[in-house]
This record gives C-alpha cells, sequence and structure tokens, in this order.
C-alpha cells in the first residue's frame, strides 16, 4: 500500500495550517486484519490527541475489499471536528486517533466489528466490510 506522504509541516503548535495534500490509497494486499492495524505515516510533533479532547481531521476512507474511497473531508473542502472518546465516531477512530500528535498523518484498518459491522450507513460500504482510512490531525 503506497501513501502519498504531506511535506512542509510546521512544528510545535496546537493548531497548524497545513499543507497536507489528499492521500492517495492503492488497493490493499492479502487478507484484512482481525484487530486495528495503525501505522504512523508522519508522525506529528504537535499536541496530543488525547481521550475527552475535541480533535479536528481530514481523512479519506476505502474499504479493504475493493480500494474503492467512500467518504473524504478532502473532497468536501471541510475537516471534521469530533470528541475524542466519545462514541460519536466508529470504535476504530475513538482506538486510531488517540495518541495521533498534530501534524502527523496516520493509516488505519479498521476491521468490522470497530466499524460499521452489518450496519452500513452508506450504500458504498457493504455490510462486514473491512475500512482503510489516512487521518490528518489538523487540531486538538
Amino acid at each position: 500500500m503506497r501513501v502519498v506522504d504531506p511535506s512542509g509541516l510546521p512544528a510545535g503548535r496546537n493548531e497548524v495550517a497545513v499543507s497536507l495534500s489528499k492521500p492517495e490509497i492503492d488497493f490493499p494486499e492479502g487478507d484484512p486484519p482481525a484487530d486495528l492495524r495503525i501505522r504512523d505515516i508522519v508522525v506529528g510533533d504537535g499536541a496530543e490527541a488525547k481521550p475527552g479532547s475535541t480533535v479536528e481531521v481530514h481523512y479519506a476512507g476505502v474499504t479493504f475489499s475493493t480500494g474503492e474511497e467512500f467518504d473524504a473531508s478532502w473532497n468536501r473542502g471541510q475537516s471534521f471536528r469530533f470528541p475524542l472518546g466519545a462514541g460519536r465516531v466508529i470504535k476504530g477512530w475513538d482506538q486510531g486517533v488517540a495518541g495521533m500528535k498534530v501534524g502527523g498523518r496516520r493509516e488505519l484498518t479498521i476491521p468490522p466489528h470497530l466499524a460499521y459491522g452489518s450496519q452500513s450507513p452508506s450504500p458504498l460500504i457493504p455490510p462486514d466490510s473491512t475500512l482503510i482510512f489516512v487521518v490528518d490531525l489538523l487540531g486538538v
């Protein structure tokens, strides 16, 4: 799997003016993981995302089975904010975004039991899908 790495991140700030671009996520190889898989593409050096904090992210998501994009905040031109650990997003996000630092980019491969399970919110996501997200942490 290849993700386009960003460059030019400012250091040591809680909020960043990010010059990241939308990631390209290639079709995955092999079997989907049974547990959450986290891979840091870029390790940020700003504030750390901790449960109870509100985080601001940009993201792109594809299904593991097809590699087809089903959602991306980049396409809307607007970042997404949510309270970390409050259950407002899928469990894989609450677990996978925790510990990121502002300026970081992380790939999350999320099995169905930590994503939507059999209750898909969209026809673009088949039931019981493993999902891959690339998440950029913009602010805490």
